[in-house]
């Protein structure tokens, strides 16, 4: 009897061990989120809030710091696109969350943006692995940010993932380990050619993967050009929803990627985004992949999926024909032309300061396929006035996709000549980094 009770007892503890065990992924990381729970600051900014806090890993030195923004004016947040730096590029990650241009993506489409800088001891070597803690602090800092700003939906939706180098390590490897979560994913010279294999729902993530071929970073411990390649082969040859795209002439650090991956996103979330109010990860759509586009790696011409005869393996697949259209014209030029004209500004105020000059104020967005360049302001169609007088008002880094500034940016505002009692009728365009000029919008009277 003491035999079967000791039996029983070990039996016990033994099913005690294996519930344990099985422990969800998500409670597990919730419940690690909460251990490190940190302050959360905000700064209101023209087009929403940029939230900003910090999640130290548990028992080590290692850190990251997130800016998240959320778009003024939504009642739930959709989707995530989370921008993740590559190797040594710490302290420029956190500023995709100022940049105007996927801001007015985010508006679009109801998403939050998550700008990274992950500080470890050991670099990208350590943070590159999910299960190093940069997925943990990932999920705590959205689930913080959710509760702060009263958007729940925040810790739920599903992610468009974004990597260069280093960072298109973390994301394939994302895909490996949460790829219920991602919607769509984009790896700008993905490093370190990883050798695992992808759970089956990975391959229902649509993966656009660009490199630069020999003049990437190709030495043996970085191997970009494997990474892409090799990456590409696994997946598509599984069936995935793999598209590569070799840009030559450009480099590891020199790529306008922007210009191809918002159209890319933009593809995918049409097709893939919850229906109706959710906003979790769990309901989003599978695309049909018949419906899609093949282009081929080598002639770089592009087919409907449906029309195609051969082995369909080694083509890159593409959400629809827009994207192909995209993608064809990225890999021939290294960039993608905007041929429409932005939003033209609004909320326009005028206030006179004395006899010879009033104050100008404006909001605009910006254009989601090539940002703002500057503003025109004409009197009487005269240009009178550019803002900002010199350079740009934001333009993004080709190594890191960063924006430049890298933090809020200055008021929409111009002192301009407009002689008091004169004949003056004053207006204002935007102009976008393709040199398209938007409808001139005219300033209010003055009283």
């Amino acid at each position: 009897m003491r035999r079967i009770n000791l039996q029983i007892l070990y039996l016990g503890i033994s099913v005690l061990h294996l519930m344990f065990s099985h422990v969800t992924q998500a409670q597990h990381l919730l419940n690690a989120g909460q251990q490190r729970k940190s302050a959360v600051d905000s700064n209101l900014i023209d087009n929403g809030t940029v939230y900003r806090l910090t999640v130290k890993n548990k028992n080590t030195l290692n850190y990251a710091t997130y800016n998240v923004f959320i778009p003024k004016g939504i009642d739930r947040i959709r989707g995530v696109l989370i921008h993740q730096h590559g190797c040594g590029m710490e302290g420029r990650g956190v500023s995709t969350a100022y940049d105007v241009q996927y801001q007015s993506f985010a508006k679009k489409w109801n998403l939050a943006i998550v700008g990274a800088d992950l500080y470890y001891t050991a670099g990208c070597y350590a943070w590159r692995e999910p299960d190093s803690g940069s997925a943990e602090s990932l999920l705590a800092a959205l689930t913080q940010v959710g509760e702060v700003s009263d958007q729940s939906a925040l810790g739920e939706a599903p992610w468009l993932l974004w990597g260069h180098s280093g960072g298109g390590y973390w994301t394939l490897a994302m895909m490996r380990d949460y790829p219920q979560r991602v919607l769509a994913a984009f790896c700008y010279s993905p490093a370190f050619d990883p050798s695992w294999n992808y759970p089956k729902e990975a391959l229902e993530i649509p993966l656009m993967i660009r490199h630069a071929g020999a003049t990437d970073a190709n030495s043996p411990e970085v191997s970009c050009w494997a990474t892409a390649v090799n990456s590409f082969k696994k997946l598509r040859g599984a069936g995935g929803l793999v598209s590569i795209a070799y840009t030559p002439y450009q480099n590891h650090n020199y790529s306008f990627v922007r210009y191809m991956a918002i159209p890319f996103y933009e593809s995918a979330l049409s097709q893939r985004l919850p229906q109706g109010r959710s906003a979790s990860f769990r309901e989003m759509r599978k695309i049909d992949r018949t419906t899609g586009w093949l282009g081929d790696t080598l002639s770089l011409n592009t087919c409907p999926y449906r029309t195609y005869k051969g082995d369909v393996s080694s083509m890159s697949w593409l959400p629809d024909s827009a994207t192909a259209a995209a993608w064809k014209e990225y890999v021939i030029t290294g960039s993608v032309i905007d041929r429409t004209p932005p939003p033209s500004p609004f909320e326009l105020r005028i206030a006179r300061l004395h006899s010879v000059s009033v104050a100008l104020r404006w909001k605009a967005d910006a254009d989601i396929e090539s940002g703002i360049k500057h503003f025109n302001i004409y009197n009487n169609d005269q240009l009178i006035a550019r803002f900002p007088e010199h350079g740009v008002y934001q333009y993004f880094d080709t190594n890191g996709d960063d924006a430049i500034p890298m933090s809020a940016l200055p008021e929409m505002k111009i002192i301009a000549t407009a002689l008091k009692d004169s004949n003056f009728h004053l207006t204002i365009s935007t102009v976008n980094h393709f040199n398209l000029e938007s409808e001139r919008i005219t300033f209010p009277s003055i009283e």
